[in-house]
């Protein structure tokens, strides 16, 4: 007897759902999971570190890629803040993963959070469309020296070391020296640079304004933050695009396209755009892995770090980079980066949070190596994952 097409979607799911519950393949869901329990401390770190790297590079460069074809950066976004929303909620109906419920006393401190992650992507976005990738590199590397004055001022960490202020200097040397070589400040002066520098106190506000709530937050899974933020992130981004007029010109140009009889999706768009969404979902679960191993300092300079593949990668794609001397002065300031140590907590702090950062009392020069997760309250460890 024939089957409906509910019956055989029914039949599936309930196959899928059998499937994700036996054991079996319960040990393949968790093998990644597993794997990084298994590794040592350090060797978890380099692992989180890596993979957010990865995906934080290569999302810079698919967005561009996108961003040539469809120029419309918060519609683009809020597509792919959607499709890890679908993701997680067709991998909870399906139970191949878990997911914390949704409660209101979770919503609330994210909120603001969320807002701040919303605008820096946005942003991140008008910075690329408008301007090189160089520049919004060299504008997040400045982040941060201001994420360091905020842990000295609201977050109950020291005043950087000597080494730390040098590592700082260099690299906003390093960042003059870009903006003294760009042709596009030499043209058009501040103007230039007006969303890369609202994106720079944007990111450094949700680095050290996440830091201060994160704690607080008591998620199981690591399928928590990414919903909450996904989940809160989209609409900001509905208004960013009504307010960049990106209805309107989304609308003229498919007005356009349809008269002369092309399709404004073309298939190029279409798999960069499926690409993006992927790789946006491997940030949101990569980026909160990370943060999970290492300190809110150390994540604000990894995010710099691993823009130097970008940059490699950039230099053999597009046209518009920077010279040869700005590309340099963008090494620099990688090379302080690199340079910069987590300053240690204020002896204020008790036993208990001092003991949070491996590395302190010396001064956070080995913190960044084997540092106890930030989220140990409001995120799970790698122990207690069950994603």
């Amino acid at each position: 007897m024939a089957l409906s097409v509910q019956e055989i979607f029914s039949l599936l799911r309930w196959q899928l759902a059998r499937i994700c519950k036996n054991s079996h393949h319960t040990a393949i869901r968790h093998s990644i999971i597993m794997l990084s329990i298994n590794l040592s401390p350090n060797a978890q770190v380099i692992f989180a570190v890596l993979s957010y790297s990865f995906c934080s590079g290569s999302l810079v460069l698919v967005n561009k890629l996108i961003l040539h074809h469809l120029p419309y950066p918060s519609l683009v976004i809020t597509f792919q803040l959607w499709a890890t929303l679908l993701f997680i909620q067709i991998g909870d109906a399906f139970r191949c993963i878990d997911v914390d419920p949704i409660r209101w006393k979770n919503v609330k401190p994210y909120l603001a959070y969320t807002v701040a992650f919303s605008l820096g992507v946005y942003c991140n976005m008008k910075s690329l469309s408008l301007s090189n990738v160089e520049t919004v590199i060299v504008f997040r590397a400045l982040s941060p020296l201001l994420v360091s004055v905020a842990d000295a001022l609201f977050l109950g960490r020291e005043w950087p070391s000597a080494r730390s202020w040098m590592a700082l200097s260099v690299i906003a040397a390093g960042a003059y020296g870009y903006a003294s070589t760009d042709e596009q400040f030499q043209s058009q002066g501040v103007l230039a640079y007006f969303w890369p520098t609202l994106y720079l106190f944007v990111i450094s506000f949700e680095m050290a304004y996440g830091k201060k709530i994160i704690s607080g937050v008591d998620l199981k899974t690591r399928s928590g933050p990414v919903l909450y933020t996904n989940m809160l992130g989209w609409p900001p981004m509905l208004i960013f695009a009504y307010m960049g007029s990106e209805y309107e010109r989304f609308y003229n140009d498919a007005v356009d396209h349809a008269m002369r009889d092309e399709p404004i999706l073309t298939s190029a768009a279409i798999a960069l755009s499926l690409l993006g969404c992927v790789v946006g979902t491997g940030i949101g679960y990569s980026g909160w892995y990370c943060r999970d191993k290492v300190s809110a300092a150390s994540y604000t300079l990894i995010g710099v770090m691993n823009k130097c593949l970008t940059v490699l990668v950039n230099l053999l794609i597009w046209d518009n980079h920077a010279s040869m001397e700005g590309i340099a002065s963008l090494g620099l300031c990688l090379v302080g980066g690199a340079f910069y140590r987590q300053a240690p907590m204020k002896k204020m702090h008790t036993e208990s949070e001092t003991k949070t950062t491996v590395g302190d009392d010396d001064g956070g020069e080995n913190g960044d190596v084997s540092m106890t997760p930030l989220l140990r309250r409001g995120a799970p460890t790698a122990t207690t994952e069950k994603q």
